[in-house]
């Protein structure tokens, strides 16, 4: 929950805007804001929160008001668990309604680790890797980044039609619980499920009503 302050009070208004976010078990950090002018050297101003409060919306908000030929940008930024894995990718996840009432969704690489590249397609193809050793159920941070940030605009806007926009951050690779258990009590792992997790954070979405 982003809260004004670490009262009852502020956390429920949080929760009440639905600026708030959830991972699958790990404390990384993530923060979202949308607007129509965002710049791309704003994602790294020290008054990025502030600039984000100011000339745009949070996680959970609603964009309103879209100026003559604007689409929607979007600062980003994601930062690890420090007791946790380091970052694989951050996307934004953009689903829609378009003119024949079809619902549509597309997935963006936004920010990626370890220098690789997003194609023109707004994926990057190349995987992170992984440092897993499955039979001691261990793994090294010496892949992936600590700290991701982005700034995105839209490609592919039409005022027109409804959208929503919501961000996914995922870790690198690690033992999954069951892979810790078999190497802590000696058994054999289950062959029915993956060796290795992503963990994950997701935003609440921002949308946009025409």
């Amino acid at each position: 929950v982003w809260a004004r302050e670490n009262t009852r009070r502020e956390i429920f208004e949080a929760m009440r805007r639905k600026e708030v976010y959830c991972t699958t078990g790990t404390r990384l950090r993530v923060r979202l804001f949308a607007g129509w002018d965002f710049g791309a050297d704003e994602v790294s101003r020290p008054d990025f929160v502030s600039v984000g409060y100011k000339r745009g919306v949070p996680m959970g908000g609603d964009l309103t008001d879209v100026p003559q030929g604007a689409v929607p940008r979007f600062l980003i930024r994601a930062q690890r668990d420090p007791d946790g894995a380091n970052l694989d990718r951050v996307q934004i996840i953009k689903g829609w309604l378009d003119g024949e009432n079809n619902t549509h969704e597309r997935v963006y690489d936004v920010a990626v680790s370890d220098g690789r590249s997003i194609g023109e397609d707004g994926r990057c193809r190349v995987p992170v890797g992984s440092t897993v050793d499955i039979e001691n159920a261990t793994y090294t941070n010496s892949i992936g980044d600590v700290f991701l940030a982005a700034h995105w605009e839209d490609p592919d806007f039409d005022p027109k039609q409804p959208a929503f926009y919501y961000v996914r951050v995922l870790e690198i690779p690690t033992p999954r619980w069951t892979t810790h258990d078999a190497a802590f009590f000696g058994i054999k792992r289950p062959d029915n499920v993956p060796a290795t997790i992503q963990d994950r954070a997701y935003t609440s979405p921002v949308w946009f009503t025409p």
